[in-house]
């Protein structure tokens, strides 16, 4: 799950912020939205979202009040079904927009759509296909529809994308062997990866690693955050790292 915020001003002055997580009650898919009420540090549940559509939702990035792109990381629910589209690459994951008054499949035709997460400047969206081991630079229409202009590879599994707010570079969370992280072996754990692309829309992406562990301090990295020289690393199902760049 996780949690991506938005701020609207109200009469013109005062800011509410509110935050929408994705949720799998009972195997099934809601964005939940939350509103965060700074003086007492902590959250107020506003909303549960449902839809047909929202099937197997991985990640959302919020536009405004209860707007969203949401990725479909499996076409099927059933455990032996998953593995069959994995198997025959069926492509059939997409993202999803929502708002109360449309909803649509604005892009298709990915393997697994993982992480999403959009631009400073709210031109692009960036959205990682985990099985393919890249990530999709999309256009954003004023009709929200979505047009890609480019795939960057990476030669790893990209979990989660977000952006440094002070440079627009994406931050990719990556998992660089699959046979590691899905049987485990305390005594071969699966490592961690975080890859930052710089100039993401131009011809030339420059890719480095941020950080890069064999499992030995950190396990199954999921999704990474930098703020102001500092960084945070999650993961699938270990620890949390923060470090100092």
């Amino acid at each position: 799950m996780k949690d991506l915020v938005y701020e609207r001003s109200i009469a013109g002055s005062l800011v509410k912020k509110e935050f929408g997580a994705v949720n799998h009650p009972h195997m099934e898919s809601t964005v939940e939205i939350f509103k965060f009420e700074e003086q007492q540090r902590s959250l107020v549940h506003l909303k549960t979202i449902k839809h047909e559509l929202l099937k197997s939702v991985n990640d959302i990035v919020v536009l405004g009040a209860e707007q969203f792109y949401a990725t479909r990381d499996h076409y099927f629910t059933n455990f032996f079904l998953v593995l069959l589209e994995m198997v025959m690459d069926l492509r059939w994951t997409y993202i999803l927009f929502y708002s109360p008054r449309e909803v649509k499949v604005v892009a298709k035709g990915f393997s697994s759509a993982n992480g999403i997460t959009i631009s400073p400047d709210k031109k692009y969206i960036y959205v990682a296909d985990v099985l393919d081991k890249n990530i999709h630079v999309m256009k954003k229409h004023d009709n929200w529809d979505l047009t890609q202009l480019k795939v960057i590879q990476l030669g790893t599994l990209v979990d989660n994308l977000t952006v440094d707010p002070d440079t627009g570079d994406i931050l990719a969370g990556c998992h660089p062997n699959a046979i590691k992280l899905l049987m485990y072996n305390t005594e071969d754990p699966p490592g961690s990866e975080v890859l930052r692309i710089q100039n993401a829309v131009s011809e030339e992406p420059r890719i480095s690693t941020e950080y890069a562990n064999n499992g030995s301090v950190l396990q199954g990295s999921s999704v990474a955050s930098v703020y102001q020289g500092k960084l945070l690393i999650g993961t699938v199902f270990h620890k949390a790292l923060y470090c100092v760049l």
